[in-house]
């Protein structure tokens, strides 16, 4: 065999062996693997009408006849309930047909500790069309926004406790008032209605100041 070609095919035959380890070595994991995207935990905030209608297209998916019969917001560690907005909102609809009631619930927060992340609902109790405290009405008559309320209910003494407290804690409470045939937004400055500094109450359809309730 002459020397140029026995020189070319050993080096063919050595570029082929390596070729083969290399193949031959186990896949590698990548190095600059993109790590998981974080979860975003940052806590959203609604007013009582933006909270409200997703918790009605999911009430009417419940039940094609639910009717609301009140609405309420809850103040927490990430959102006092000043301004009009909060983590938490809480509505009870009717249905007549099924003759059942059924609590929903808005969560904007991503606590632990607090309720899931969305709209989450509740189970089923009986409904008693005559009960003052389930009484249920029409969307229409919501026309003027918890942010607006809050407007008004610091115009009529809030503006002194927020100034005093910046993270003074607010809830909003909307329910039918049948002996006034209106709807009303209570504006209350507190925890809770027996601890409350201020209740101020509004109307839902008009912005109306009412009066001071406590």
């Amino acid at each position: 065999m002459k020397k140029s070609s026995f020189v070319f095919l050993a080096v063919s035959l050595l570029g082929l062996g390596l070729l083969l380890a290399c193949e031959s070595k186990p896949a590698q994991p990548a190095a600059e693997q993109k790590a998981a995207a974080p979860k975003d935990t940052t806590p959203v905030l609604y007013t009582g009408r933006e909270a409200f209608q997703k918790m009605y297209i999911a009430a009417r998916g419940w039940a094609p006849d639910a009717r609301p019969f009140r609405l309420q917001s809850e103040p927490t560690k990430e959102g006092s309930g000043q301004h009009g907005q909060a983590i938490l909102w809480r509505a009870g609809f009717a249905s007549a047909g099924r003759r059942f009631i059924k609590m929903f619930v808005w969560s904007g927060s991503h606590l632990p500790d607090s309720p899931e992340f969305g709209i989450t609902s509740g189970a089923e109790d009986t409904y008693n069309p005559s009960n003052t405290s389930t009484q249920v009405f029409d969307m229409q008559f919501l026309k003027v926004d918890s942010d607006k309320a809050f407007e008004v209910a610091q115009q009529h003494g809030g503006d002194k406790l927020t100034k005093k407290d910046p993270n003074q804690p607010i809830y909003y409470l909307l329910e039918w008032n049948a002996a006034e045939n209106s709807l009303l937004w209570h504006v209350v400055y507190g925890a809770s209605r027996l601890d409350a500094k201020l209740v101020v109450a509004v109307n839902a359809t008009t912005g109306a100041f009412l009066r001071v309730e406590k």
